[in-house]
C-alpha cells in the first residue's frame, strides 16, 4: 500500500509516539495503542495564530484512518476540526504498521535485535569458556527476553563491531598495555579505544560478578590493560632471576624501587626469605623501615621480609609477580580491617596461594587502635557477611564476626600501636 504524502511535523511525531509505545511493548502483542494529541509535544498542531499545520495533519490522518492504518477521536463538537487521539488499531500478529515504519522510514526494533543477534551469533565460537562467552551468552538472552542489549547497540553497528574487536583481542595481551597502544593495535587508532573502554568494563562486569565490586580502572587493569605502564613497588632483599639467568639483588634499594610491571613476563623466579604485601601505597612508603624488619604479634623482632605493595586489588601482574616464589616462602598480608582487605586475602589465597596469611589483621589491632576506627555502613556490612561465606576465610570468620559485631572498620593509616 503506498501512502502518497511525506508526513508533516505533527504527523510525525504523532506516529513516532505510537511506535514508540509499540515497540516497548512485548512484540507479539495484539492490543490497540493510543496516544492523546494534547499530551504530545506538537510542533503547530494547536496553533491558534496559524490553521495550516492542523489542517495539513488533519487530511494526513483522516487518510491513514481510510487505509484501515490508524482509528481517530475527535474533541466533541470539533469533528474535522479538532482531535483528541489517534490509535493503531489492533492487527493480525506480524503484520501491523509495517507502512507507517515505511513512511517514518524508521526501521523496526525487531529487524535490528535479529541484526545484532545474528553478528553475535556470528562471532560467539571464537570466545571459549571465559567471561567473555558468558557475556555474549547474556546478551543474546536480552535479545531473545526483548530487552536492552546494552553496552551492544542496537542502532549503532560501528560499536557493535568495535566492541567484538575489543574482545577478539584482550586475549593476546599477557603483559600489562596502555591504552593508546592497544588502541593503535586494535583500530589503527590511539583514542578509539578510550571513547569505549567503560563499554569494555561494562561487559566484563557481565561476565564475571565479582569485578562489579571493583573501580573500572582495576576491572581494565585485570585484562592487562592501563592508562600509562605502571610499577610495582618493592622493598628489601628481593632477588629476581630473569629468563636470561641474570640475577638482579634489590636488597641495596633503599627505601623501595619501581619494578616495570611489563617486565614480569621476563622473570624466571623471585627468592625472598619472607614475603609482606601491603594494600595502600602510603602506608607501604611511610612505615617501610618499621615492618620490613619484623613480624611477629608483639612487634617481637623476627626476620627481614621483602615487602610489596599490592595497590588495592592486587593487579595481574602482582599475582604473577608472587607466583613466581617458591611455594615454601612464607607469605603475609597487611591490609585493612575490612570487607576491602579481606576480600584481597580472598583474591591472593585463590590466584596465588592458599598458604597465605594475615599480618596485623586481627582482633588486637582493632581494639588497640580502636580510637581510629570508623563506623561500618549498611553496604559495608552487607559485603562483610557476605564474606562469611568465602571458604578461603574460615580461618579468619571470627574476626569479620568482631567488626559485625562492633560495627567498626579499621583502616592501616589508623594503625599506631603494633
Amino acid at each position: 500500500m503506498e501512502i502518497p504524502f511525506a508526513p508533516s511535523p505533527d504527523v510525525t511525531v504523532t506516529l513516532n509516539a505510537l511506535l514508540d509505545i509499540l515497540e516497548r511493548r512485548a512484540e507479539h502483542t495484539t492490543r490497540s495503542i493510543k496516544v492523546t494529541l494534547a499530551a504530545l509535544p506538537l510542533p503547530g498542531y494547536f496553533s491558534q495564530a496559524n490553521p495550516e499545520p492542523r489542517l495539513i495533519a488533519n487530511e494526513q490522518f483522516s487518510l491513514l484512518e481510510r487505509q484501515g492504518l490508524l482509528q481517530l477521536t475527535w474533541i466533541p463538537g470539533e469533528t474535522g476540526h479538532l482531535l483528541h487521539s489517534v490509535t493503531l488499531p489492533k492487527m493480525e500478529q506480524g503484520i501491523r504498521n509495517t507502512e507507517i515504519f515505511q513512511l517514518l522510514t524508521r526501521t523496526p526494533i525487531a529487524n535490528d535485535r535479529a541484526r545484532l543477534e545474528s553478528l553475535l551469533l556470528a562471532d560467539k565460537f571464537r570466545f571459549q569458556d571465559d567471561w567473555r562467552a558468558r557475556t555474549i551468552s547474556h546478551i543474546l538472552n536480552q535479545l531473545k527476553a526483548e530487552k536492552s542489549p546494552a553496552p551492544f547497540s542496537l542502532t549503532d553497528s560501528s560499536l557493535n563491531f568495535d566492541l567484538l574487536a575489543v574482545l577478539q583481542a584482550l586475549p593476546a595481551l599477557t603483559a600489562e598495555t596502555p591504552y593508546r597502544v592497544f588502541s593503535v593495535r586494535v583500530f589503527n587508532d590511539t583514542k578509539r579505544f578510550e571513547a569505549i573502554k567503560s563499554h569494555i568494563v561494562s561487559l566484563a562486569r557481565l561476565g564475571n560478578p565479582e569485578w562489579k565490586r571493583i573501580p573500572a580502572d582495576e576491572v581494565l587493569r585485570e585484562l592487562n590493560l592501563v592508562a600509562n605502564p605502571s610499577y610495582i613497588h618493592l622493598s628489601g632483599n628481593w632477588q629476581l632471576t630473569t629468563e636470561n639467568g641474570e640475577i638482579l639483588d634489590l636488597g641495596s634499594f633503599t627505601p623501595s624501587i619501581g619494578f616495570p610491571a611489563a617486565q614480569i613476563s621476563a622473570l624466571q623466579s623471585v627468592r625472598a626469605e619472607s614475603v609482606l604485601c601491603v594494600e595502600n601505597l602510603t602506608t607501604f612508603h611511610q612505615q617501610v623501615d618499621r615492618y620490613a624488619g619484623k613480624h611477629g604479634e608483639h612487634g617481637t623482632p623476627q626476620t627481614h621480609h621483602a615487602v610489596i605493595c599490592t595497590y588495592g586489588n592486587p593487579s595481574p601482574a602482582v599475582r604473577r609477580f608472587l607466583r613466581l616464589l617458591p611455594e615454601t616462602t612464607p607469605v603475609y598480608l597487611w591490609s585493612d580491617l575490612d570487607y576491602g582487605g579481606f576480600n584481597i586475602l580472598s583474591q591472593l589465597r585463590r590466584t596465588v596461594s592458599g598458604e597465605i596469611q594475615p599480618y596485623l589483621m586481627n582482633i588486637d589491632t582493632l581494639e588497640a587502635n580502636i580510637s581510629r576506627a570508623r563506623p561500618l555502613t549498611a553496604s559495608n556490612r552487607t559485603s562483610l557477611k557476605r564474606l562469611l561465606l568465602h571458604p578461603d576465610l574460615r580461618d579468619v570468620r571470627h574476626i569479620i564476626e568482631h567488626l559485625l559485631k562492633r560495627g567498626l572498620k579499621l583502616e592501616q593509616e589508623g594503625i599506631e600501636n603494633f
